[in-house]
């Protein structure tokens, strides 16, 4: 007896159509759920599994076999070599999705069907009238066959682990009696088991090939609830879906090619919303029809059909092929979509104001706003870093800090003669370094000197040595004048007039920065030319000798000797011959020479491999490595988990490697060399910096001007970096914190000035490394997709960890001094290479330098003419020269009016650019843009306003 809550419903002639349930002389009832029931109805798990079990088999000896199945992508089971073929995206004829469609048009439909057992589907959907007692019955028997499933075993201790629960996702399930079955036993062996998403469904098609049918029978069976049908899938998952089609003996692949046809309608998921959400079988038949609008076609001799096209790297986003309208409303397939376009129907990210930008108009109120935004994530801040990828993350972050904290030390020190050096700076990061970590509103930035702060303190030493100013106490009162303005801009939430800092400002700064990583780390090994020169083999144009050479000189020959350097090199040997009776003396080794009585004399003869060049083979060798091994998770070798370590350590590792070769060799490359003693740089200077010294008292009141200079810098320097980190594509949950973060900086200015520390804000470059070694991804994921990115590990611990680890690197350098210098530069080379090959602008300059025909297809190319792309890289690249002419000259005093001036190039470029050119080149300013968007949008809505498909809204 048919339950009442069951839909059943036929297409077509109702007295016609041969699936009729006995007794129903008229059309059948329609007994569908109300439609208050209809609109609570699940739309099913993002992710569905797909099995397609085929009859194969002599007509005497049939079994259910799995040939295929699909998540997002097909996998078909090579029967010849028993293996499962890579994730391919499925090719299918035209006709055969045409004659499912047709199949379904007359076939069985069974909407929220509450079935609970193998046994009672089958029940159902064997209850059709043109099918006599004796076929129904041997069509239950063939249903209820135990299908062969090909799967390669796991491991018995993994099997075991998984076996101990049958919860997925939403689903959780007490693992059954049935559970000790083999048959149960074997599914939980299956490897695909542990990859699976949470939350996914499974759907069931069943094709093949019966004698005793004399007419094809199709059914499509849609559960009210997702449940376990024993076997029927190789992983015990809930079923949401049955497909089945069988009929007589045909000729060619019709049944199978149908089935493959169902399968890739089902892993369509705006397909299965449609379902989820049809009222009658005839809604059915209209996603078909939604779907075939959506199919391209590849014409015959347009491609070898045999050939498996891999899958794309990005995918299509499902509300993006729904029409406008619904884009713009909560739909039943992906919930809110807020997305937003411009004038020409293009879509961009919204431009909402972030409640950390928003004013309170309180003195001290966006200081306020953040404390209490992220006190809630505090304790948790230290908890989510118990993860072994924040052991990586500590590892790389600080050999680069320490590596960064000498290079700057060791050129603060040439540009104040040693009154702040590599001690200070170690010191001064620790410290600085900890306490922001500790209390900051964005832990994850790393707090550094900066090429642009190390500028400024060169200009100020510059003017206090010209004046015969003691440098430590003026350098004090302008920091004490910093903090304050800084305070002051604190207090007036000015921090708030980030949102005027678009992309277009925070790449230039971006790029401008890595440049100085880039130039840092070469200069650095260049000048190593000059400290191990570069064995250059040749003859002297003053004494005729190689001076890199090795001759055996013999005291007792002077005359010949004069005799040797006389004659061209010719005549060398000969004149050998001549005097000394030998062949070749010049040749001998010294070991030789010295046993015939002479001395060896020259560079050669204590001959040491070329130091310079084996460095930078080592500066290339680790930025190789590290480059290598960070996109070592993409590649096809090893395991998924295997790669992610490996990814993870990629840093770690390629300074690992440097130092096993420069050991293997026992080289004398230049090592890290750690202060070992707790001391002052300068002998003549004291901890604390005393407020006057030598100067006159009216000096604290005109350091002020050039405080506001340096004042102007921090801000631009600290919260370019803030909204750099804060990029809503790094998917940050705990917020920011622009306002406390600069509070923390002026407090640490403040302190690092009263002991003649260096002056410390957010690097760019060693911030975004940080945040790139704790990226989360996607553990699971379904064959053939990529990872997905989760989002950043956010945490203050690694960072604490680190700057504790740089102050107590005095005592830890008996080990550090075996790792070279050459690999730490190298580690400095790859940051600042990844840093500026993250960024858009790096991409459009490449577009300067290639042909046409070779660019990339990227979006950007296909909205905004190439012209205009190249006059907008060429604006920037302006910009960037100029900063770094400015930064590189004695005008540097006026860098920080550049910085400022970015922004208002930036204003400028709106009177160039269309607001749609600007919306790809860069992110329109939002406040001033968004009240135009919405215009925009609702114009577009009007104008390209079509009939609604009929697709129920939750």
């Amino acid at each position: 007896m048919t339950p009442p809550e069951q839909e059943l419903e036929y297409l077509g002639d109702p007295e016609t159509s041969p699936l009729r349930h006995p007794g129903s002389s008229h059309s059948p009832p329609h007994l569908g759920p109300s439609e208050q029931g209809r609109k609570q109805r699940g739309v099913g798990s993002p992710y569905l599994f797909i099995q397609l079990n085929e009859l194969l088999g002599s007509p005497q000896n049939q079994e259910w076999r799995e040939t295929g199945r699909w998540m997002l992508f097909e996998e078909k089971l090579d029967l010849q070599a028993r293996r499962w073929s890579s994730p391919h995206v499925p090719t299918l004829s035209l006709s055969s999705v045409w004659e499912l469609r047709a199949l379904l048009t007359t076939g069985l439909v069974l909407l929220d069907c509450p079935v609970q057992s193998l046994s009672e589907l089958t029940e159902q959907v064997t209850r059709v009238e043109s099918l006599n007692p004796e076929v129904r019955e041997r069509l239950k028997l063939v249903l209820l066959q135990r299908p062969q499933h090909h799967m390669q075993p796991m491991c018995w201790s993994a099997a075991r682990r998984l076996g101990t629960s049958l919860c997925r996702g939403g689903h959780p399930t007490e693992m059954p009696s049935s559970a000790k079955e083999p048959a149960l036993k074997e599914q939980l062996q299956s490897p695909l088991w542990q990859k699976l998403p949470p939350e996914t469904e499974a759907a069931a098609v069943l094709v093949g090939e019966l004698d005793f049918l004399t007419q094809r029978l199709g059914v499509f069976v849609h559960l009210s609830k997702p449940v376990v049908l024993g076997t029927l899938t190789e992983v015990p998952l809930p079923i949401r879906f049955v497909c089945i089609i069988l009929g007589p003996p045909a000729l060619g692949k019709g049944y199978h090619e149908m089935g493959r046809a169902a399968a890739v309608l089902l892993s369509d998921q705006l397909f299965r919303c449609s379902v989820c959400q049809a009222s009658s079988p005839q809604d059915l038949v209209s996603a078909v029809d939604v779907f075939l609008e959506e199919v391209m076609v590849l014409p015959p001799g347009g491609g070898d059909l045999t050939e498996r096209i891999p899958p794309s790297k990005c995918l299509s986003i499902l509300h993006k092929r729904l029409p406008l309208q619904l884009q713009e409303s909560k739909d039943s397939c992906n919930g809110n979509v807020n997305s937003k376009r411009d004038r020409h129907g293009y879509e961009h990210a919204p431009q909402a104001v972030s409640k950390e930008l928003q004013r309170t108009g309180r003195l001290f109120g966006g200081l306020v706003q953040d404390i209490r935004r992220k006190a809630p994530w505090y304790l948790s801040d230290f908890l989510d870093a118990l993860d072994v990828q924040s052991f990586s993350a500590i590892l790389y972050i600080y050999l680069a800090t320490i590596t960064n904290a000498i290079t700057f030390g060791g050129l603060l020190g040439d540009a104040t003669d040693n009154i702040q050096g590599v001690l200070e700076s170690f010191l001064g990061t620790a410290v600085a370094g900890s306490i922001f970590c500790f209390f900051a509103g964005q832990p994850l930035t790393i707090l550094s000197s900066t090429g642009p702060v190390l500028v400024f303190e060169r200009i100020l030493f510059a003017f206090s040595r010209n004046h015969g100013l003691d440098y430590l106490p003026f350098r004090l009162w302008v920091g004490i004048w910093v903090a304050f303005f800084c305070l002051v801009l604190v207090a007036t939430e000015a921090s708030v007039l980030v949102r005027y800092f678009t992309r277009f400002t925070e790449e230039g700064f971006c790029a401008l920065i890595s440049l100085i990583f880039i130039y840092d780390a070469i200069g650095k090994m260049l000048s190593l030319t000059e400290a191990y020169p570069i064995y250059r083999p040749g003859l002297s144009e003053d004494t005729g000798f190689d001076p890199y050479g090795c001759l055996c000189y013999f005291p007792d020959t002077k005359g010949n000797m004069s005799l040797w350097k006389g004659q061209s090199p010719e005549n060398k040997d000969a004149a050998l011959r001549m005097v000394l009776g030998l062949a070749n003396v010049s040749l001998l080794s010294p070991p030789e020479c010295a046993l015939q009585g002479g001395q060896p004399r020259g560079l050669g003869c204590h001959f040491v491999p070329d130091i310079a060049f084996f460095s930078l083979l080592l500066f290339f060798a680790t930025f190789l490595c590290a480059t290598i091994l960070k996109n070592f998770k993409s590649s096809h070798f090893f395991p998924s988990k295997v790669r992610k370590v490996i990814s993870d350590f990629s840093t770690v590792l390629a300074i690992l490697l440097g130092c096993g070769l420069d050991a293997s060799l026992g080289l004398s490359t230049p090592k890290l060399i750690v202060p070992s003693e707790f001391k002052p740089t300068h002998p003549g200077r004291r901890w604390l910096v005393p407020l006057f010294g030598a100067n006159p008292w009216w000096l604290c009141l005109a350091t002020a001007l050039p405080a506001l200079l340096m004042s102007i810098l921090v801000f631009m320097d600290q919260q370019i970096t803030a909204v750099i980190l804060n990029r809503k594509e790094y998917q940050l949950q705990k917020g920011a914190g622009f306002h406390l973060d600069l509070f923390w900086v002026a407090m640490l200015m403040l302190m690092t000035s009263a002991f003649g520390l260096p002056w410390y804000v957010s690097t760019t470059v060693i911030s975004l490394a940080h945040m790139d070694s704790l990226r989360r991804e996607s553990e699971t994921c379904v064959p053939g997709e990529l990872p997905h990115f989760l989002g950043i590990r956010e945490q203050r611990l690694t960072g604490l960890v680190v700057f504790i680890l740089t102050g107590l690197s005095i005592f830890l350098a008996p080990g550090l001094k075996f790792i070279p210098m050459p690999v730490l530069y190298g580690i400095f080379f790859y940051m600042g290479m990844a840093a500026l090959s993250s960024t858009q602008f790096s991409e459009r300059v490449k577009l300067l330098l290639m042909p046409a025909k070779h660019q990339p297809d990227l979006l950007l190319l296909r909205h905004v003419p190439l012209s205009r792309i190249h006059l907008f890289t060429t604006v920037q690249l302006i910009c960037l020269g100029l900063l770094w002419a400015v930064k590189s000259t004695a005008a540097a005093i006026v860098f920080p009016l550049m910085l400022l001036g970015l922004v208002g190039i930036r204003k400028a470029l709106e009177w160039v650019f269309s607001p749609q050119e600007l919306s790809w080149l860069d992110d329109p300013v939002r406040e001033e843009n968004e009240k135009k968007v919405q215009e925009e949008k609702s114009e577009l809505i009007y104008q390209l306003r079509a009939p609604e498909i009929n697709i129920s809204v939750n």
